[in-house]
């Protein structure tokens, strides 16, 4: 089994709070997601793309939950972030707006949501370089792991054999080894590790547990 990678999430609409994720995550962790959203596809708003920053070194995807994304791809890429994670739920033919993150080199995703079938989207599957598998609720930390949403990974892949594929929602202790062993290259957890007591411990174990084989 190849690798896998534990990202920790932050979203939050509170610029201290922004802050505070950054610093608790930092001595362990150094990819991380960051969901921002403007209200248009989910109810929250959160702190937008021109108010987040991160520590030098860090990888960082930005999972934007907008209706328009063409109108953030300014500000994006004076972030340069690693990947860029999109819905196809938006307004906005979704292929021009990879063209131009990817000539720019920021690597470009799409965000497969729990009614989405992968057969449906399978022209935005092929463009991007990654597929995200969304069981959680937009706009919101925590959520329920649908298992039977990882399915979906053998679709993805007959797509698109070589697509690095997330997991987004309700990943903990308990499933974590389930999801990584289906064939997910980047698991993003957020209330399993920020609502812990000791948020370094609860990402160690995610990691250790993640990265075990063998019958779950």
């Amino acid at each position: 089994m190849a690798l896998v990678v534990v990202a920790p999430t932050i979203l939050t609409d509170d610029p201290a709070r922004y802050k505070l994720l950054i610093e608790t995550y930092h001595p362990f962790t150094k990819r991380a997601q960051v969901d921002i959203s403007d209200g248009s596809l989910a109810p929250s708003i959160t702190v937008s793309e021109t108010a987040i920053w991160w520590p030098k070194g860090w990888i960082i995807d930005i999972h934007m939950i907008v209706a328009q994304p063409s109108s953030h791809v300014p500000a994006l890429l004076k972030l340069m972030p690693n990947l860029v994670v999109l819905h196809p739920e938006a307004t906005e033919d979704l292929l021009p707006i990879f063209s131009s993150l990817k000539k720019n080199g920021v690597k470009v995703g799409v965000a497969i949501m729990k009614g989405v079938y992968p057969g449906d989207i399978k022209e935005i599957i092929e463009a991007a370089d990654h597929a995200m598998i969304f069981s959680g609720a937009l706009g919101q930390t925590g959520g329920t792991a649908e298992l039977l949403l990882l399915e979906k990974v053998r679709l993805i892949k007959k797509f698109k054999p070589a697509i690095e594929i997330g997991w987004d929602g309700g990943a903990n202790l308990k499933n974590i080894r389930t999801i990584a062993q289906a064939g997910i290259n980047i698991i993003n957890v957020g209330g399993a590790i920020i609502g812990s007591q000791d948020p370094a411990k609860a990402y160690a174990e995610l990691v250790a547990e993640a990265e075990k084989t063998g019958v779950v």
